[in-house]
């Protein structure tokens, strides 16, 4: 059954820092506006440690995405946990937002915020033993390792801080990169270097996992101390991530080459009432980080009140 629509001037899809600076500025702009958190969170919340937000030296990712939080809802915002699953545009020119809970909402404008998904190995193994010793998220699935051997595959800032915070439960981590050298920020590719616990392959790729009911071994395209297979007990993936535009591509929303969002110096996309905020957008050089996402979810709805005036 269909709940009766509900009708906002705004509604902001996505809840991590792009999208909840947007909803603290809806409030103070008197905007009636829902936000849909959808089921998966933010990538805010998977980091470790934030070092590089401005009055936080260092703070997790979970805690500083609920202080955001908390001052979005402080200030009147109503935030659902649904996703969102179809958009389309009705005969007078406003939205209607379906979830995967088959309630509808109508609203006036759209800010999409909807950040990145992970990217895949699609390597044989990878989706048969997700959860089995495949992980894609170490602040969820660290504690599972302690004194165990596990690999990150990866070269960024994520697989770098990933390797570090495994270290504080495994017994050996081995930080596997298919380049010669970790593209990392010097300060993180500094901690994995320094730590005595985690060991670097470079030129290498895992190009299969193995094991029966959980996860033992990998293999690699190039050999590591004169062996093609590695022992293991888990295997966290950290490879990149890619924007989530399916929602963004039901409206006909212009894509870059990259398939990033593009919008204007105001926020708003090729499609009118619609606005893109944050990690999807092909804004703030694609730096991707939480102050240059939640000043474009800022810049987003600042226009938004505007063009609803």
């Amino acid at each position: 059954m269909r709940e009766e629509n509900k009708k906002y001037d705004l509604i902001i899809i996505g809840a991590g820092p792009a999208g909840l600076a947007a909803s603290i500025y809806a409030s103070r702009y008197k905007i009636k506006h829902l936000v849909l958190e959808g089921l998966t969170g933010s990538q805010l919340e998977e980091a470790h440690l934030v070092e590089n937000y401005p009055g936080f030296i260092s703070i997790k990712g979970t805690d500083l995405i609920a202080k955001f939080k908390e001052h979005a809802e402080k200030f009147g915002a109503e935030v659902i946990s649904q996703d969102a699953r179809g958009i389309k545009r009705l005969k007078d020119g406003t939205f209607e937002v379906t979830t995967g809970e088959h309630k509808t909402y109508q609203t006036k404008t759209i800010i999409f915020a909807l950040g990145m998904k992970r990217r895949k190995l699609n390597i044989p193994g990878e989706e048969e033993l997700l959860g089995k010793g495949v992980s894609y998220c170490a602040v969820c699935d660290a504690t599972f390792f302690k004194d165990k051997t596990v690999v990150v595959v990866g070269g960024s800032n994520s697989a770098a801080m990933t390797a570090v915070h495994l270290a504080e439960f495994a017994k050996k981590i081995y930080q596997i990169y298919r380049k010669d050298k970790l593209r990392s920020e010097p300060v993180w590719t500094d901690r994995v270097l320094e730590n005595k616990k985690i060991e670097v392959i470079y030129n290498t790729n895992v190009t299969e996992v193995l094991g029966k009911d959980k996860v033992e071994k990998v293999k690699l395209d190039s050999p590591y101390q004169g062996k093609e297979e590695l022992p293991l007990n888990g295997l966290f993936i950290e490879v990149g991530h890619m924007p989530q535009v399916a929602l963004v591509k039901q409206l006909n929303v212009d894509l870059d080459e990259e398939g990033y969002v593009k919008i204007k110096p105001d926020g708003s996309t090729s499609a009118q009432g619609i606005y893109a905020a944050g990690d999807i957008t092909n804004s703030s050089n694609k730096l991707q980080q939480a102050l240059t996402s939640m000043s474009e979810g800022i810049i987003a709805v600042t226009s938004i009140f505007r063009y609803l005036d």
